[in-house]
């Protein structure tokens, strides 16, 4: 058995750490600084805690699972601390970005695998895929077998694993920026009824999924500005369009200054369509 170090236990992160602990790895975390969410989240999982010098010493795969925006700074971190390891970036960031953590971590000492998780967090089989690529991928992967975690080698260059992930995205948080983009232009331009109509005879499901979206952008737009970001850049570097994700990450920058039950706890919730207003005026 492997022991793992996992230094942001997010809900992502703890939830993969928790399908290493089901099939009897250690996986280390620093509770250094942080938050009782965090701390509950690896207590659930069933985490053991260390300092970082000791998770440094011990691990023989990092696993990083972070917000976009700081990927850059864990990998400078770990290598900082001289890990040698197998360094494990499974952030939802660009090509281009990977092979700058992958340059950091590697200057260190370290081994990069590069990675990218399609799903949500993962707790029964079936619904969540770690993908990785690398030379070293198939030394990660067999860590996962028998977990909810479906880990699989993605073919190709060395970032492919970061490169489904854009893809991927580019869809499925992207078509969502779009659709509360639409409904906020339909409600400035004071037609959002007769939107709402047209969407009950031609496109059944529009309606519930544009206010599933809104709450699911206050509570995770702060996160996903970034990955939009990261997005964009994919696509420049594809040589397509950056521009529906550079204006997706203007619509979740908006959408996570919203006040909704979703990103704060209020002292009386609030009716649903009082919270997708709240998000509507956000964006508009």
């Amino acid at each position: 058995m492997a022991t793992v170090g996992l230094l942001h236990p997010g809900e992502m992160g703890a939830a993969v750490g928790g399908c290493l602990v089901s099939v009897g790895h250690e996986v280390l975390w620093d509770p250094a600084g942080r938050s009782r969410a965090s701390t509950g989240r690896a207590l659930a999982a069933e985490l053991t805690g260390a300092g970082l010098d000791r998770l440094i010493a011990k691990s023989s795969v990092i696993l990083s699972i972070c917000p976009p925006h700081a990927a850059l700074d864990v990998a400078g971190q770990v290598a900082a601390a001289g890990y040698a390891g197998i360094y494990l970036d499974a952030n939802a960031i660009s090509p281009a970005t990977a092979e700058q953590v992958a340059g950091i971590v590697t200057a260190g000492g370290a081994t990069y695998v590069d990675g990218g998780i399609i799903g949500p967090p993962p707790e029964v089989a079936g619904h969540t895929r770690l993908y990785l690529s690398g030379p070293q991928a198939a030394e990660v992967q067999p860590l996962f077998s028998r977990s909810p975690l479906d880990a699989r080698i993605a073919e190709g260059p060395l970032y492919a694993a970061s490169s489904v992930k854009m893809a991927y995205a580019a869809w499925t948080k992207g078509s969502s920026a779009l659709l509360l983009a639409a409904r906020a232009m339909a409600r400035a331009s004071g037609v959002e009824r007769t939107l709402l109509a047209e969407w009950s005879l031609s496109q059944k499901a529009l309606g519930q999924q544009s206010e599933a979206a809104a709450s699911t952008a206050a509570a995770k737009g702060w996160r996903w500005v970034a990955e939009m970001e990261e997005i964009a850049a994919s696509m420049a570097a594809a040589g397509l369009p950056a521009g529906f994700h550079e204006a997706a990450a203007d619509l979740y920058d908006r959408a996570s200054h919203a006040e909704t039950p979703a990103s704060r706890r209020p002292a009386a919730p609030e009716p649903p369509s009082s919270a997708f207003d709240t998000v509507m005026s956000a964006l508009m």
